[in-house]
């Protein structure tokens, strides 16, 4: 089993920075693309960041400019560094690993719990 665990939300003003760092840890053999998602309240959850295994990256447009997603092969982390905080980036953001091998040719799509971003007005 491959699980994700994400750090670093909480509460900040706009304008201000926060880094979500997700680590996968378990039964890893390969992990493919990684990513980021968000949901808000009475919203669906949408897609932030993405970025693959060789570093080729994509955004959402709403967050264009403001984040960066990275990663780190090595430790099987996905980071996230968010600045000019808005509010309505207010959510919860979710680690994704859509293809998570733990064998050379088995693999399943993995979510992190969820961490908690409230950017105050």
């Amino acid at each position: 089993q491959v699980q994700l665990v994400e750090s670093g939300g909480g509460l900040v003003q706009a304008g201000g920075s926060l880094r979500l760092s997700c680590a996968a840890s378990g039964s890893i053999f390969r992990i493919n693309d990684m990513g980021w998602y968000r949901q808000a309240p009475g919203k669906q959850r949408e897609l932030v960041a993405a970025i693959t295994s060789g570093g080729s990256t994509n955004y959402a447009d709403s967050v264009k400019g403001r984040f960066t997603i990275s990663r780190d092969n090595a430790k099987n982390t996905v980071y996230l560094q968010m600045n000019s905080l808005k509010p309505e980036d207010t959510a919860v953001y979710y680690c994704n690993v859509d293809r998570a091998y733990y064998s050379a040719y088995r693999y399943r799509e993995v979510w992190g719990q969820g961490t908690l971003v409230t950017v105050s007005s």
